[in-house]
C-alpha cells in the first residue's frame, strides 16, 4: 500500500505523512511540482493543506489525470472543489479554531466515527458551493461544507485537519481512507 502526501507548503503536511507511516503505509511527502508520471504507481494521494490556491503546483493535474483515491485536506479540499467547478470564498471565521463538525451523510470515510466530533480548523477560505457530482458529508456552524465526496469516484475533501492532535478521530479517518485505497 503506497499513499503519498502532496506538500502544498502547509504547516501540518508532515503530520499527515507521520500518521500514514504510523498506520503502516508506505508513504512519502512529495513536492506539488512532481510530474504526474511519477505518481502513476501510488494507491492513493493526500492533497495536503497550504497557504494559497495559487501555490498548488500540479495538484490540478493530479485530480484530473490520476485514477486513484484522493483526499484533500483544508486547501486540498478547496482545490478539489474549485477544479471540479465548485466555488471557494472567504469563510465567516478565519484563523485557528476548535470546531464541532456534524456528519450529515453516512460514508465509509466516517466508518466508526461519531456523528459529531470536535476538530481543529486552520483556514481563511472554505468551499462555498459544491461542485456538480459531489455531495456534502459534514457541516458545522461556521462552514456548511466541512466534508464532501464525489458521487462516483473515491475523491474526498475535508476542511479541517484530522492529522493534528486536537482533532478527534483523525487517525480513524486516515485509517478509513487507507481502506478505501485498498479497494
Amino acid at each position: 500500500m503506497k499513499i503519498y502526501v502532496i506538500y502544498n507548503y502547509g504547516q501540518y503536511n508532515h503530520l499527515i505523512h507521520r500518521t500514514l507511516r504510523d498506520l503502516g503505509v508506505e508513504t512519502k511527502l512529495v513536492e506539488n511540482t512532481t510530474p504526474v508520471e511519477q505518481l502513476k504507481d501510488v494507491d492513493g494521494l493526500v492533497i495536503g493543506g497550504g497557504p494559497s490556491l495559487d501555490r498548488t503546483g500540479n495538484c490540478e493535474l493530479y485530480l484530473k489525470e490520476l485514477d486513484v483515491p484522493m483526499i484533500g485536506i483544508c486547501l486540498g479540499h478547496q482545490l478539489m472543489a474549485k477544479v471540479f467547478g465548485g466555488e471557494v470564498g472567504k469563510g465567516s471565521m478565519g484563523g485557528y479554531s476548535e470546531v464541532k463538525v456534524r456528519i450529515v451523510e453516512d460514508d465509509e470515510l466516517f466508518e466508526g466515527i461519531p456523528r459529531e466530533i470536535t476538530v481543529w480548523a486552520s483556514h481563511m477560505d472554505e468551499v462555498k458551493k459544491l461542485p456538480e457530482g459531489f455531495k456534502r458529508l459534514a457541516e458545522s456552524d461556521i462552514c456548511k461544507i466541512e466534508a464532501m465526496r464525489h458521487e462516483k469516484k473515491p475523491l474526498y475533501g475535508v476542511q479541517w485537519h484530522p492529522e493534528v492532535y486536537h482533532s478527534q478521530f483523525g487517525v480513524e479517518l486516515y485509517r478509513n481512507f487507507i481502506e478505501i485505497c485498498k479497494k
